[in-house]
């Protein structure tokens, strides 16, 4: 049973400094929580893992290790191999066939949770159960609490958010399989969730579980407008999800200004739900439509999240990691607007949160809460490259043990059956709130491009590159070297790849029409994820820029201009340094983009 502490108890001088303020009843059960969890991070992890192992004691997978029923740390870890999802991919994919016998935990796994793609381009399926609706529920419900602290006033008006579902599939057992945030939405712990100013949304439940993407951001863009007084605190999930809301409302304001005016919906929006909870919402209004008009008429778009909602306080998104990149663009249409990054999260599991919540976006570190699971932490040196093989690993640190400054890849133990698995994130240790580890998030283990919520690492890149190329070898053509990145100056962001060529026949070299088919059959050789977020539109289409032979020779030699060793020299794989970005983008001869889009279906999973 997981609930908050049913004492009212002085809330820790260390949470409450922010204001200095009184807070409510319920704050300060959350707060006293949050304390007592943080005091106590060594007994709160020893009891979740005893719980965990006393649970799935007679589960498949924790016999074959022979614990004997121990629950204790000491053998569990000399037992218990750390792994990866590849690991495990053989009893995962026995439960989605149907398999319902006790295999990775003791309660039956109610669906999968959709991660990042594999190296092989398939989504990654995380078990989950019921009762874990109720630990992320509980995170949720500790957000607001912490925030009120640092901008009280929050109930007094409404939540601009831009969420969305996405596409779910159904296993060959018959188990559904969806992303972490559509099994939330769907769920009745947020169709039907108690009053809480942190979920008070102008987007009606109707407009968010619309299936239809461009439908529901319509609807949720156009409640927004209507309710543009009332709106706080404006976000989506990620920081790239916002802009690409922006954007949304560049591209179609005048038809929002002619329902506002009008009161009618636009008929392409056709989701019946949608429109009978539009309809009680939208009214004839020419005045907010004359004013949607001229501020969005306007070239200068500096500053209009503040002009179209004047009353935001901070902006509620994800903006550490890879998107990290769009704090400027987002700067730029907020006027500076704090950036709030709440929560940590994954599909494996609820982290932790963020107890500074209004701190810049550089300084961010999340509070990892140790009931949500067991965590363990191998530390991580970038100088050496390690073997991932399990006999290399060193010992594994507890959540009480770790050192300000190091980096560590987390590992984690759930109530679900993931037993010490690597969950691919690095972090940074910033300090401690009590006993508890605060984490700066660094990036995803051996991620090279990401634009939205895909993940594409180095090795998926060469692939694709191999593929294209192909297409080239008729001309007698091919690629001498190739570097990328992550191109977010427009919206929606695309990825860059710049190509060295060597051309033999220049009678025959490859045409413009072939080179851009070189484009779309990287795309088609990218994973899933990406291919999903090209089809929503959330990443524009992939672009290849031929640069001038000797090209990636400058580059070797701007970077030995800088210290680099002649012989350890290895051209990147990506690049964000200003300097090397103007000399590739200065030598380029040409530029070809993606003729269309790559192929993907909800049932399609690579």
């Amino acid at each position: 049973m997981i609930s908050l502490s049913s004492s009212i108890m002085a809330v820790d001088s260390t949470l409450s400094s922010a204001v200095g303020a009184s807070v409510s009843e319920k704050d300060a059960k959350a707060l006293q929580f949050i304390e007592e969890m943080t005091k106590n991070v060594d007994s709160v992890q020893e009891r979740i893992l005893g719980e965990i192992l006393s649970r799935n004691a007679d589960t498949e997978y924790l016999k074959r290790f022979q614990l004997n029923g121990a629950t204790d740390r000491d053998t569990f870890k000399s037992k218990v191999p750390v792994v990866t999802y590849e690991d495990l991919q053989p009893e995962i994919q026995r439960i989605a066939n149907g398999d319902k016998s006790p295999i990775l935990s003791s309660h039956p796994i109610s669906e999968f949770l959709t991660s990042s793609g594999t190296s092989a381009g398939e989504r990654k399926l995380m078990p989950t159960i019921h009762e874990e609706l109720n630990r992320r529920q509980l995170l949720y419900s500790l957000l607001m609490p912490v925030m009120n602290l640092y901008m009280p006033g929050l109930d007094k008006g409404k939540g601009l958010y831009f969420l969305f579902i996405k596409a779910e599939t159904k296993t060959p057992g018959g188990l559904l399989a969806r992303p972490v945030l559509t099994s939330y939405y769907k769920s009745d712990h947020f169709k039907s969730r108690p009053y809480d100013p942190f979920n008070v949304y102008t987007s009606p439940n109707e407009t968010i579980l619309c299936p239809d993407s461009i439908q529901s951001m319509y609807a949720q863009m156009l409640c927004g407008l209507i309710m543009r007084e009332e709106v706080l605190r404006v976000g989506a999930v990620f920081a790239s999800g916002l802009l690409k809301a922006i954007r949304f409302l560049q591209v179609n304001w005048k038809q929002f200004a002619h329902d506002i005016e009008t009161g009618t919906l636009n008929p392409k929006v056709t989701d019946p739900s949608v429109r009978e909870c539009m309809s009680k919402i939208l009214k004839p209004n020419p005045e907010l439509a004359a004013f949607i008009t001229k501020e969005c008429s306007e070239e200068n778009w500096e500053c209009i999240i503040t002009r179209i909602w004047p009353n935001t306080k901070y902006l509620d998104v994800i903006v550490t990691g890879a998107m990290a990149q769009y704090i400027p663009t987002l700067e730029y249409y907020s006027g500076g607007l704090p950036m709030a990054c709440t929560m940590y999260a994954s599909s494996e599991c609820y982290f932790g949160l963020n107890l500074k919540p209004m701190c810049k976006p550089s300084e961010v570190s999340y509070t990892i809460m140790p009931n949500m699971a067991y965590f363990e932490f191998l530390p991580h040196d970038d100088s050496s490259a390690q073997d991932s093989s399990r006999d290399a690993l060193p010992r594994l640190v507890d959540l009480a043990d770790l050192k300000v400054g190091k980096e560590y890849e987390l590992i984690v133990t759930t109530y679900a059956g993931l037993c010490r698995y690597r969950v691919g994130d690095i972090l940074r240790v910033t300090g401690f709130h009590n006993a508890a580890p605060q984490f700066r998030f660094i990036r995803r283990k051996n991620v090279l491009l990401s634009i939205d919520s895909d993940k594409t690492d180095e090795s998926e890149l060469q692939q694709a590159i191999e593929n294209a190329s192909v297409l080239l070898k008729e001309f007698n053509t091919s690629v001498v070297e190739y570097t990328s990145y992550a191109d977010t100056k427009q919206i929606p962001g695309h990825y860059v790849i710049y190509w060295e060529l060597f051309v033999k026949d220049a009678v025959n070299a490859p045409t413009d029409e072939v080179l851009s088919q070189c484009c779309f059959e990287m795309e088609e050789s990218l994973n899933a994820v990406y291919r999903q977020c090209r089809v929503a539109d959330s990443i524009g289409p992939l672009e290849i820029r031929v640069v001038k032979n000797g090209t990636f020779e400058e580059l070797m030699d701007y970077a030995i201009s800088r210290g680099a060793s002649i012989n350890q020299y290895k051209v990147p794989r990506c690049v964000s340094f200003t300097p090397i970005m103007e000399l590739l983008d200065s030598r380029v001869v040409s530029k070809h983009f993606s003729p269309a889009l790559p192929h993907w279906t909800p049932e399609r999973r690579c």
